[in-house]
Order: structure tokens, then sequence, then C-alpha cells
């Protein structure tokens, strides 16, 4: 297998390391491989494929999808970034606490985001490409989010609030207790291996 897990703190989402072959003319690596993945945990058929770039400070987040909801894989394939998950599952021992991790060009890591997280990240190279797919097709009518800087989550991010640029979309979310109750997620705790 040419993928390796990295430790994460959160149960769920997956911080994936995949090998890196490289020379003085450039690398070569795989970002995905969907019989490896699905040893790894990452199961589900990824249907949509995303792009974009972001500036220096851009922080976009705290976004998920209602409904069913929607797992990603999340990759920084130009710069450096850091990408924040939320625990969303009602009922789990970690609702509301979050992680960071830096994905990078250089470190070529692939972040799994389960269904019943959400997701935002914020950039800390003066530009970053944020390649990613996903399980479900977007849908904007499904589409939402909490504040990225809900005081009761308390995310920490890489910049000093004032060099932040967020969306007024973002900066107008709701708190996440505001809309706890109405989270279709619910937590179900891994079952016990004999």
């Amino acid at each position: 297998m040419a993928f390796a897990l990295v430790e994460t703190g959160l149960e769920g989402p997956l911080l994936i390391q995949p090998e890196v072959f490289g020379d003085e003319r450039g690398f070569f690596t795989e970002t995905f491989r969907a019989s490896d993945f699905a040893q790894l945990g990452v199961a589900e058929p990824m249907v949509q494929h995303n792009q974009s770039r972001s500036r220096r400070g851009v922080c976009r987040g705290m976004h998920f999808q209602v409904g069913r909801g929607t797992s990603k894989l999340v990759r920084c394939g130009r710069g450096t970034m850091v990408d924040v998950l939320v625990d969303i599952r009602r009922g789990s021992p970690t609702f509301g606490k979050w992680e960071a991790y830096e994905l990078s060009d250089e470190t070529m890591r692939v972040l799994y985001v389960p269904i019943g997280f959400a997701h935002g990240f914020c950039v800390t190279s003066d530009v970053a490409d944020v390649i990613y797919q996903q399980d479900r097709y977007y849908s904007a009518d499904v589409e939402t989010g909490f504040a990225y800087d809900d005081p009761e989550v308390g995310i920490e991010w890489p910049l000093p609030v004032a060099e932040l640029q967020v969306s007024e979309r973002d900066r107008s979310a709701a708190t996440l207790s505001a809309m706890a109750a109405d989270l279709p997620f619910e937590y179900v705790a891994p079952s016990a291996t004999a």
C-alpha cells in the first residue's frame, strides 16, 4: 500500500500520507487509489472533484451539508493551509471539539472528512489550491455552516483574526449551539471487537 495513516485526535477523520517519489526532476505521487483507501476506511465512492484557489489569510468555514451529509477527501495541491474539522455528531463525546491539520504541497497529505464533521480552512502561504473530492454532489439547498469564530467552539486559527479574510456568509453564520438541536448527524460508538 502506498498510503499510511497519521494519528489524529478526533475519532472518524483520517489523515493520510501518500508515498512521494522525488528526485532532481520533480516528484510523483498517487493522491487517491480506491482499493487502498477502502482498506484505510474510506469506502464510499467520490462523485465530484473540486478545486479552489485562495490567497493568504482567506478563511472559509465552518461548512457542511445537512440531510444525509457529505464526506470529502481534501488536499492542498499548491501552497500551505490549515484545515480544521469540528465534530457535529449529536451524542458524540467530542461534540463541538475541533482539530487542525496542516496540508501542503510539500507533505501531500490527504484529509478524509467523514459525514458529521464541519470543515473549514485558512491559507497560510501566499496562495493555495485546495483540491477535494466528495461523495455527494454539491447542493446549495443543503449547504450550511456555523461561525468560523464561534466562541464556544474556540478554533485557534493560524493567523491573527485581523488578517483573516472571511465571506459575509461565514461572518454572519449562527453559532453551533444555536443549530445543535437540528443537526441530523448522530454519533454511533464503534463496536467492540472480541
